[in-house]
């Protein structure tokens, strides 16, 4: 899976499928990655009303194995992981001492003592030597399995039955942010209910030998229905429309969960000290004494797009500034997610505007997500 030569990017086990289907190829986190097949609006529409194929190879996969794994995964994030029901997954954050968020990830309980760590692609190295950094002490071993994995993904809402086609496997019964061995059209995978695009859909982490084969058969299985791949371009829009943050935009490390809003993925409660635990109480507590910016929606009332950087203006003051910004082919208008100060935080605040190349474009304030599935 980690191909390359010494100066260029990384290349996934589907590298010479993307290039065989014209893929426009991008450096993404040191990888070679495809950001889109053809029009990117086709595969966002694609994925929102059919299905869509990503490979997701560049994420980050870390094994925490041993008697003390649970303990250590405790220790070292702001999740109580230990509470994780083995065949679950849950979202949760790795911070500094400071609190500042170093990533966000999701843990898979793959058994009683082994978890599955994935770590965003530009953090994957950073978020590998904290956990082994603070191993020390614990009876656990932290595994760096990133050339372990080839991960695939299939979203929207013809992917249950695309994969029912291809694996017996009881997908009714699993839930979202649930995973379970299986095999999938032959392949050994873990299947887990999980995506960032706002629809239904499944990870498939199989190894780098099995990817090509597992693509196809997806591909097989899903021509019926309209199934298309899909670069990284519509991931981003997709995951902005359901309002999922994005490391480097959303969060860094100048921010804690509390100033993202995502203060509920820190548990004070769990036994045992945790890194980050005094700064994020006291963030806890300035949070509700002061608000801090909030992360809002906005919507365009015309067709400039915003971009990250971007200063969000009312009555000439600067009151915050864009995070994440793109067409959205789903409400046909630009859209925004941006931190914005408490008192502009209200959906349908009067006078908030976005400083577009010196002019203030007029921008609704909406609550978050712009876009939510019909279950």
């Amino acid at each position: 899976m980690s191909s390359t030569d010494s100066a260029g990017p990384r290349r996934t086990a589907l590298d010479a499928l993307h290039r065989s289907l014209g893929a426009t190829m991008t450096d993404f986190a040191g990888w070679d990655m495809p950001l889109r097949y053809g029009s990117e609006r086709d595969e966002h529409v694609a994925v929102r009303t059919r299905a869509g194929l990503f490979d997701l190879s560049h994420m980050g996969e870390i094994t925490v194995t041993g008697p003390q794994a649970a303990g250590l995964l405790n220790h070292a994030l702001v999740g109580n992981i230990a509470s994780v029901g083995v065949g679950r997954a849950r979202y949760t954050m790795i911070c500094r001492a400071d609190g500042g968020i170093l990533d966000d990830l999701i843990v898979y309980r793959l058994a009683e003592s082994e978890y599955l760590v994935v770590a965003n692609a530009s953090n994957a190295q950073v978020v590998l030597d904290a956990l082994v950094e603070r191993a020390a002490g614990f009876d656990a071993e932290v595994r760096d399995d990133r050339d372990a994995y080839a991960l695939i993904a299939v979203q929207g809402p013809e992917s249950p039955g695309i994969l029912k086609a291809l694996t017996d496997a009881d997908l009714d019964g699993l839930k979202y942010y649930a995973g379970l061995p299986g095999t999938v059209a032959g392949v050994p995978a873990l299947i887990a209910r999980t995506g960032y695009t706002g629809e239904d859909g499944f990870e498939l982490f199989v190894k780098p030998e099995h990817a090509v084969a597992l693509w196809q058969a997806l591909t097989e299985a899903g021509e019926g229905v309209g199934l298309v791949p899909c670069g990284l371009s519509c991931r981003d829009t997709l995951r902005l429309e359901a309002g999922m943050p994005l490391y480097g935009h959303e969060l860094t490390t100048d921010l804690t969960p509390f100033d993202a809003g995502l203060g509920r993925v820190v548990k004070f409660e769990k036994e045992g000290d945790f890194v980050g635990r005094e700064a994020l109480a006291a963030a806890a507590a300035r949070s509700e004494q002061n608000p801090p910016r909030v992360l809002v929606g906005l919507v365009a009332g015309g067709r400039r797009i915003p971009r990250a950087g971007y200063q969000v203006v009312a009555g000439g003051e600067v009151i915050g500034e864009v995070t994440s910004g793109a067409p959205s082919p789903t409400l046909g208008k630009p859209i925004a997610m941006a931190y914005v100060d408490a008192a502009h935080a209200a959906p349908g605040t009067a006078g908030v505007g976005v400083d577009i190349r010196g002019s203030h474009e007029p921008y609704e304030v909406v609550a978050l997500p712009f876009y939510k599935r019909q279950k």
